[in-house]
């Protein structure tokens, strides 16, 4: 996977450059200055689809948590994703870490965060599906859009085995067992949380409750929503508003494309040349889909990088507590 990272991310940076050299940098540029100092304010509009998002990631935390500290690591786990030249998995692993040294259950951390990723995939398969419709409506463009439904519908049985598997599958004990047979020498307590199958207990826990697992999807699903905002305000920055219909799709189907492709660090290139594809659909001209590509990106640097800073102080923070001393699932 970190072979697979580093290779997607030199070849990231490499379609990134291309593509705007290709469509023009010095018009690309001249687009982002029309813009000026409105751009900064991307980044307090950004606490809002952050915040949302983490109402819904605190209905499946089996215990107290301070919603400001949680904004942090979830501001953490977001700009490790989007900073770092890591696949778009490491900010969860390093989320659910810093989660169980505020005091939560390492179990109980672990699961919130494995349940959140599977319910992310629902609630953007639900955003991506409202952005075809948008498209639809603003193009016209029926066999495209009945494609892409139909792909979307064939990805749609992954998304439910990954719940069946999740749920009654005990695959975190299996990779535990296994993991002991191959390296006869490993003893359980070496393991991440001492036990992994309290973490497929952990999660069953979570599946018992499906009201708390709609009211993460419903919070998610507002986060996505109040994230259009971005892509509706930077186009009108730079000079070519769109209706909010076409901000929806914009987003919400580039964001469905940086899912399938979640192994590039930052989805470098397939950010761009999403915005690029999806622009040309709704009259959108590359350079302009590439500034609002390198608008984006500035947010996320400007955000992230107080939130890596951040990261320290969290982890000097007390440790977990011993699993025979942690609060009961």
């Amino acid at each position: 996977m970190r072979l697979l990272a580093r290779i997607g991310f030199l070849l990231g940076v490499a379609a990134t450059i291309s593509l705007i050299a290709g469509s023009g940098a010095a018009s690309i540029l001249a687009l982002l200055l029309r813009a000026g100092w409105w751009l900064p304010w991307l980044v307090p509009l950004h606490v809002l689809p952050l915040l949302l998002d983490v109402t819904g990631w605190r209905t499946l935390i089996a215990a107290p948590t301070r919603p400001l500290r949680l904004f942090g690591i979830a501001a953490i786990r977001e700009a490790v994703n989007r900073l770092l030249p890591v696949a778009n998995i490491g900010g969860e692993v390093i989320g659910a870490h810093l989660l169980a040294r505020q005091g939560v259950a390492g179990p109980a951390a672990a699961a919130s965060i494995v349940v959140e990723t599977m319910l992310t995939l629902v609630s953007q398969y639900l955003f991506a599906a409202l952005g075809l419709l948008c498209l639809l409506g603003l193009t016209g463009q029926t066999p495209f859009v009945s494609r892409a439904f139909l792909s979307f519908a064939l990805s749609l049985p992954v998304i439910v085995a990954f719940a069946l598997l999740l749920r009654h599958g005990a695959i975190f004990g299996r990779i535990e067992h296994a993991a002991a047979r191959m390296f006869a020498a490993l003893s359980k307590g070496s393991l991440p949380f001492g036990n992994w199958a309290l973490l497929d207990e952990a999660i069953g826990s979570l599946f018992e409750a499906p009201h708390r697992l709609a009211l993460t999807v419903f919070w998610q699903l507002l986060g996505l929503l109040a994230g259009c905002a971005e892509t509706w305000l930077v186009l009108r920055w730079v000079g070519h508003p769109v209706p909010v219909s076409a901000a929806l799709a914009l987003e919400s189907l580039t964001q469905a494309v940086r899912s399938i492709f979640f192994v590039v660090p930052s989805g470098l290139g397939i950010q761009e040349a999403g915005l690029i594809g999806l622009g040309s659909l709704l009259g959108i001209q590359a350079d302009v889909a590439l500034s609002l590509s390198l608008a984006k990106r500035l947010r996320e640097i400007l955000f992230g990088l107080p939130a890596l800073g951040l990261w320290p102080r969290l982890e000097a923070r007390r440790p977990a507590l011993p699993l025979g001393d942690r609060p009961q699932l």
